[in-house]
């Protein structure tokens, strides 16, 4: 094989578009549009989303850990306060949901303990399940006949009433 090719023998192919030779000095209007547009719109709005993006990454908020201060217990609001009785019934809520996850945590662990130790889960997750009859018991005394409509005010009542309840209880015992 020559070193050199012969280019008369081996020819280019022609291109398929050809290119057009300018014949007039008048600018393509399209890359005139296209560069306003791009300097008009494009590069202040992209300057100021990339301006918002960096405030943001400095002050990073993650919702999921979000720490609420706490308010006042209803028995502690003033009387006519509807501003505290809401803000008391919406912790009244959040202390339910938390409740109710503590309560759903420890009943997975048990179940997990129970896979994990097969037939000798009554020896090996004792522990387990007295936690779970004691955050059960607890989430019982509190919320237990409520119902799903409960709310803060039939809550501290039901405290009241059982509160009401022991102090007989000592009374008969010590007398």
């Amino acid at each position: 094989m020559p070193e050199d090719p012969d280019w008369e023998a081996y020819k280019v192919p022609p291109t398929r578009t050809p290119v057009s030779e300018r014949a007039t000095s008048v600018p393509n209007p399209v890359t005139f549009i296209q560069t306003v547009f791009n300097y008009v719109v494009d590069a202040p709005v992209t300057f100021v989303r990339e301006w918002i993006e960096r405030q943001h990454a400095k002050n990073k908020f993650y919702y999921y850990h979000q720490k609420f201060r706490r308010v006042p217990d209803l028995s502690e609001c003033l009387e006519g306060d509807y501003l505290c009785y809401y803000e008391a019934e919406a912790q009244w809520r959040r202390d339910r949901m938390v409740d109710q996850q503590i309560v759903e945590i420890v009943r997975e662990r048990l179940g997990a303990c129970k896979h994990r130790e097969g037939p000798n889960y009554l020896q090996n997750c004792a522990k387990e399940a007295e936690l779970l009859a004691q955050v059960t018991k607890a989430y019982q005394d509190r919320y237990g006949d409520l119902g799903v409509h409960g709310n803060a005010r039939t809550c501290l009542m039901k405290q009241k009433h059982r509160m009401m309840e022991e102090r007989k209880a000592q009374e008969n015992a010590s007398q």
